[in-house]
């Protein structure tokens, strides 16, 4: 009894699960990865510069969590709020050689997820903006049709990455860099068996976080 929201430019759809109906868009999540040493289009203003991209990685990452809440046969709107857990952040540093603009290696970050077609469509002007605010918790809306033990949790698609930046006449600079593409939500049942959650996903944090000490979600 799992469903997942995904707020996207454009919106991807997939049944998860029965019986709990949530306000919007449904999209299950994965994890993905790209492969070492891809070279994404130079980013801008610094066009003459080019950014290789190595140990680029996506995961879902828990940001909020709500408290359990009991329902009876005819269920009813989840109304505990998220509580934040982690805060995602947007931004590059330089760890050696010639600074750069953490706005111009995020633009050759999101180059790279577009060309290597590891990612769904995505705000890009979002994504390269650094320092930007985590999402809010605000404006759950989800409901059950029948009885359950729920846990309403938010997430976001978190994408990291390592840079080598050549840029003509200079010396090569190295880093990180980190932001992320998609903000979600789910809501999973403390009733369901802890196998049905795949390792590291949030679904899984959350059960083991706010799910009752030896229900079947909560079990390791």
């Amino acid at each position: 009894m799992r469903k997942t929201t995904e707020r996207r430019v454009l919106t991807r759809l997939t049944a998860c699960a029965a019986a709990v109906l949530l306000a919007g868009t449904a999209a299950c999540s994965a994890d993905g990865d790209t492969r070492a040493d891809a070279t994404a289009r130079p980013a801008t203003p610094t066009a003459a510069c080019t950014y290789t991209w190595s140990g680029v990685q996506q995961r879902d990452v828990l940001t909020g969590i709500a408290e359990e809440q009991a329902f009876g046969e005819d269920g009813g709107r989840l109304t505990r709020p998220l509580k934040r857990v982690h805060s995602p952040s947007t931004g590059a540093t330089t760890e050696t050689g010639p600074e750069a603009e953490a706005k111009d290696v995020l633009l050759s970050l999101a180059a790279h997820l577009e060309d290597t077609g590891t990612e769904a469509p995505f705000d890009r002007a979002a994504f390269v903006r650094a320092g930007r605010p985590a999402p809010a918790l605000d404006g759950n809306t989800t409901e059950t049709s029948g009885a359950g033990t729920l846990v309403a949790y938010a997430f976001v698609r978190q994408v990291t990455g390592d840079y080598r930046r050549a840029c003509p006449g200079g010396k090569p600079s190295t880093g990180s860099a980190t932001s992320w593409t998609t903000e979600g939500s789910g809501v999973l049942d403390c009733k369901e068996p802890s196998s049905t959650f795949d390792e590291g996903e949030p679904s899984q944090e959350a059960a083991l976080r706010s799910c009752p000490p030896g229900s079947p979600a909560a079990r390791s």
